[in-house]
């Protein structure tokens, strides 16, 4: 029979130019910790950013909700929608100041069901070159004329816009999740309100972490210059699901339109009431964010002090560019070695040139924990 899928040949090339993803199973314990293969590693590969799906509270939560079953039964419209679902929907949309919040089985669903259910086939739809890949795939799902602009480079998406007719949308991630770097949003709003563009902000590396509150980057726009945010429960609030904020008739619009939120289960009841008591933790106790900014700041200080070169990032994602994705590889094992589990990201997830360690920093981590991982980088790169 012939073979439809890669070959043993092709998957074995792979593996022999270090491009070959593997699955790999891992255990996590108590704080930053995680076990690979039987070894204990302190884990900076999350993005628990919080480190909120330990805590009791939410552990709680969960357990609880799961009394009543562990599944939704059905599509939300079907009659999988349950009070934890209306309770956790209802306090996101108080906690990011919007009409209405819709929730998703998780952030790839959520954004191919706001650009496949919003997005025409004869609009313009201008993306940021390094938006996440479900933004991406849902633009192509869309059917639209899309067309991306050189990474936060606005003066060549003001030309994209000059260019284009007819309904314009603009997509952007608030928080790259590959550079840890952050869009220029009162930019993108200023350009968008000169060129009558829609604006659409993905909040998930955002969401919990920063804004007031912890609100999100996205917060700092109203509901008329962003009028669809979306963020995920994965990141900060420790979960699993995503959601989509803004006005009764957007909402309404993705309840008759989004593909994806009207043929998917919903999420499980107990997913739904963990994210919830995350996200009260997020709003009643800002020492969890405190405490993470305060770690971001100690680790970029004590790269620069060891002459360790960082991409410009604020954010929870710290990156290592290492060009080539075989030192990336090899520095990723030597860490490995050294106690760490930090990931090598190769392409095609990032451009051909930039491999990099993708360093990710929790409030679960401690000050000890970034030493020594300071300590091991500078002996594995200088």
């Amino acid at each position: 029979m012939t073979e439809f899928w890669l070959s043993s040949e092709q998957l074995a090339e792979r593996a022999q130019a270090g491009r070959k993803r593997q699955v790999r199973c891992q255990q996590r314990v108590a704080s930053a910790k995680v076990f690979i293969d039987g070894t204990q590693l302190i884990d900076f590969a999350s993005n628990d950013y919080l480190g909120l799906s330990q805590h009791p509270s939410v552990i709680q939560a969960f357990q609880q909700a799961a009394t009543a079953g562990v599944g939704a039964g059905s599509a939300q419209l079907l009659g999988g929608y349950q009070r934890e679902h209306q309770a956790l929907a209802q306090a996101l949309a108080d906690f990011t100041g919007r009409e209405r919040v819709l929730l998703f089985g998780s952030g790839y669903l959520a954004n191919m069901g706001v650009l496949s259910g919003l997005v025409g086939r004869r609009d313009a739809l201008l993306q940021d070159r390094l938006n996440h890949a479900s933004l991406l795939d849902a633009g192509v799902l869309s059917g639209a004329i899309m067309r991306r602009f050189q990474h936060r480079d606005y003066d060549h998406l003001e030309r994209l816009l000059k260019q284009s007719q007819g309904r314009r949308w603009v997509v952007s991630e608030t928080v790259f999740s590959m550079d840890g770097d952050c869009a220029d949003i009162a930019e993108l709003n200023r350009l968008c309100r000169q060129h009558q563009a829609c604006l659409i902000l993905d909040d998930a590396h955002g969401f919990g972490v920063f804004g007031n509150n912890g609100q999100g980057l996205a917060s700092v726009c109203s509901a008329d210059q962003a009028p669809v945010v979306i963020a995920t429960f994965g990141k900060a609030l420790g979960g699993y699901g995503a959601f989509v904020a803004g006005s009764h008739t957007l909402i309404e619009t993705l309840e008759q339109q989004a593909r994806s939120f009207i043929y998917s289960t919903a999420l499980p009841p107990a997913v739904a009431a963990a994210a919830h008591a995350a996200l009260t933790i997020v709003r009643d106790q800002p020492e969890h964010r405190e405490r993470l900014l305060t770690l971001i700041e100690r680790f970029r200080q004590g790269a620069a002090e060891l002459g360790l070169a960082l991409l410009p990032s604020s954010t929870p994602i710290q990156p290592v560019l290492m060009g080539d994705h075989q030192r990336a590889l090899a520095t990723a094992k030597a860490l490995a070695e050294r106690g760490f589990n930090v990931p090598a990201i190769r392409p095609p997830t990032v451009p051909e040139g930039t491999a990099r360690l993708r360093i990710t920093l929790t409030a679960a981590h401690s000050e000890s924990d970034i030493d020594a991982l300071l300590t091991a980088l500078a002996e594995v790169l200088l």
